[in-house]
């Protein structure tokens, strides 16, 4: 970055404005304008909002795989072998250059700044404080809240990703400025977007579609930033006074010049937090957990909210998705299901479907262990069939690597599912990016109440869940209380949200991260133990895991499948399968069987014994499964949090401060956490 000041100086609201594929960022603007002109009409101010959005989602977010969220957690991982793109997501962010997340750290900066400028120029306005007088929600009232809450979210990813950061000098001209703690830019976010609040509108009204900023998203907002302040977290140790009168209980060793810690006053955070999740839940608007499924030809509400990404439409579940387009024409890419879709060893352009890279795979054990039979998210969360690029299916290997290499991958986005598939270009098939769900909330909501003692409303939050997955009550749970209660509201939101940037920060804020990040590493290690022992490591809940499966391709009239069909190894497990890529012209398209039968995934078959010989003689092939991953197993342990060595390690996700930042601050600014300050 060049030197701070140039981002958090004073702005130019001068910008060529993107659009979205619902006209959502349709809007241009003359070279130069003035104050005045931006704030003439609720429609010009919205101009600069819209860059601000758009800013947020290309240049903000992404990060190396968006900050490395989805994929360092003890469901997920990363896929190559000796990359250092997920350095971060092992929790050794001090291999990282100094400049590593220079482009995300400026950006968010850049954005919030423009956003604070026009929430104080919206605020100088008449017509905005006749309306707050009045106590009346308007167009003025819903912009100024949207750019609060674009201010608070930015400034809410920086310290999430950076730790303690400088703060409060947006649009001001300085020569000297510090770092600021963490705490205190969180109560300032939280009284900022407190005031905001009641004057958005609620989704669905004025216009509001979960493509903008809400009253509803802007209640969970706050929060999820309060559960984030009272959460564990990774503090710093080498700057004194830096918390001021925050007092700390610390857990583990401290090392790096930091510590594993929560405030301890954070069940007045904890009571913020349960204030305004639900506060969300109670003006949701046109939100809504989706229960039921519409379609015809299948019954799975929980897929149902990730099939609207797919049809280029907005969920009701969403509280906040980002807005794209198809195509690629604009400053939009389409970069999210990309990287943590369905992997696809298809061509750059016209393939079938384009290449899925798949940055984020699923542990196995996680996959083969913790789902119980008939939770309708297990066969949607996670994949283990891919797409060969040229209409055909295959099984997705453990071998280190990347598209169908890597391990099985999340099922949650997938180019096949959409209708038709974009086929053009990688990267521009114009599904929007999740950020919220109702679900999300919901369960935030559970936590905090398990926390507070609250435990027959927690129980009845995890209820939602756990009957919209299963499609019944026989699964609810009952008669927990204290740590058993958390750890179950825990589990549910690893089941319900794997794949979806959370898990990670779940570990990090319960105070559990090194010990899970221990006892997965062990359970990896227990099982590829027996698969070299035995040949197959049985789970608790039964599934079984072996070196070896058999497939077969075969035809179906529809490549595409939807439920399971455990009767039918082509249609088992369920959700996979191929678009039926003949009906696009110009693909190459190869064969006529597209879809994968397999036998013995969840069970063991003996390679020498008379079921195998029976498989092979009616064409099936002995393929590898587990044994790549006993093969390969260094890699896996390298990739799974193996910054953490023992359960006493304070965990280290931050990204370093940029260089400029530092080199500007006159020795104010340092990195700390072991990371580099040069």
């Amino acid at each position: 970055m060049r030197r701070l000041i140039n981002y958090i100086a004073l702005i130019t609201l001068c910008i060529t404005f993107t659009q979205c594929k619902k006209n959502f960022l349709d809007a241009t603007s003359p070279s130069n304008v003035d104050d005045n002109f931006v704030t003439s009409t609720p429609s010009e101010t919205f101009k600069t909002l819209s860059w601000c959005y758009a800013n947020y989602r290309q240049n903000c977010i992404m990060g190396t795989y968006r900050w490395n969220d989805p994929i360092g957690s003890d469901a997920e991982m990363y896929p190559e072998q000796t990359s250092s793109n997920n350095d971060a997501a092992i929790c050794r962010p001090d291999l990282y250059p100094i400049d590593a997340a220079a482009g995300g750290f400026n950006n968010l900066y850049t954005t919030l700044a423009r956003a604070a400028k026009v929430a104080d120029l919206i605020a100088a306005k008449p017509a905005y404080q006749a309306d707050v007088a009045a106590n009346t929600v308007s167009d003025w009232t819903q912009l100024y809240g949207e750019a609060v809450t674009m201010k608070a979210l930015c400034y809410f990813d920086l310290v999430k990703h950076f730790g303690d950061v400088p703060y409060g000098y947006a649009n001001n001209v300085v020569e000297d400025y510090s770092l600021n703690s963490r705490f205190d830019v969180y109560d300032s976010l939280i009284a900022s977007l407190k005031v905001a609040e009641p004057l958005m509108y609620k989704l669905g009204d004025g216009g509001i579609t979960a493509e903008r900023f809400s009253r509803t998203f802007c209640d969970a907002l706050i929060g999820e930033i309060a559960l984030y302040s009272g959460g564990y977290q990774t503090i710093r140790t080498d700057v004194p006074g830096l918390y001021g009168n925050v007092q700390f209980d610390k857990k583990g060793t401290e090392m790096y010049s930091c510590v594993y810690a929560r405030r301890t006053d954070y069940l007045n955070y904890y009571k913020i937090a349960e204030q305004y999740l639900q506060a969300a839940i109670d003006n949701e608007g046109s939100a809504h957990l989706i229960t039921s499924d519409d379609r015809s030809y299948a019954n799975n509400p929980f897929q149902r909210n990730f099939q609207y990404f797919m049809d280029l439409q907005i969920s009701p579940e969403s509280l906040f998705q980002l807005g794209n387009i198809q195509g690629g024409t604009q400053l939009t890419t389409s970069e999210y299901n990309y990287a943590f879709g369905r992997p696809s060893a298809g061509g750059s352009k016209n393939a079938a479907p384009t290449k899925t890279f798949g940055c984020l795979r699923i542990i196995p054990t996680f996959y083969y262990g913790d789902f119980d039979n008939g939770d309708k998210r297990r066969d949607v969360t996670v994949a283990v069939t891919g797409s060969k690029g040229n209409g055909n299916e295959t099984m997705l290997s453990f071998v280190p690597g990347n598209k169908t290499s890597g391990g099985i991958a999340c099922n949650k986005w997938d180019d096949n599912k959409m209708n038709p598939p974009y086929t053009v270009n990688q990267r521009s098939s114009g599904e929007d990016w999740p950020v919220l769900r109702m679900a999300d909330v919901i369960l935030m909501l559970a936590e905090v109440k398990a926390e507070l003692g609250e435990n027959s409303d927690a129980i009845s939050l995890v209820n939602q869940i756990r009957e919209r997955a299963f499609g019944d009550a026989n699964h609810d749970i009952a008669g927990l209380s204290g740590d058993a209660l958390i750890n179950a509201v825990l589990e549910e939101r690893k089941l319900e949200l794997a794949g979806e940037g959370t898990v990670r920060w779940d570990m990090i804020l319960s105070g559990t991260f090194s010990e899970r990040a221990i006892a997965v590493q062990q359970d990896m290690a227990t099982m590829v133990n027996d698969l070299k022992s035995q040949g197959y490591h049985t789970f608790a809940n039964g599934n079984v895991i072996s070196n070896y499966i058999w497939t077969k391709m075969v035809h179906l009239d529809n490549p595409l499948t939807y439920a399971p069909d455990p009767t039918n190894p082509a249609l088992y497990p369920g959700w996979r399968g191929q678009y039926d890529y003949s009906t696009i012209p110009g693909l190459k398209v190869v064969g006529t069987d597209h879809n994968v039968a397999i036998e013995g995934l969840f069970r063991y078959i003996d390679p020498n014994g008379p079921e195998a010989d029976s498989l092979q003689n009616a064409g099936y092939v002995k393929t590898k499964w587990g044994i790549d991953i006993v093969n390969n197993f260094t890699s896996y342990q390298r990739n799974i949090l193996s910054g953490i060595t023992s359960a006493g390690d304070p965990p280290r996700y931050y990204w370093p401060i940029p260089s400029e930042t530092i080199s500007g601050s006159k020795g104010k600014v340092t990195n700390g956490y072991g990371l580099p300050n040069e």
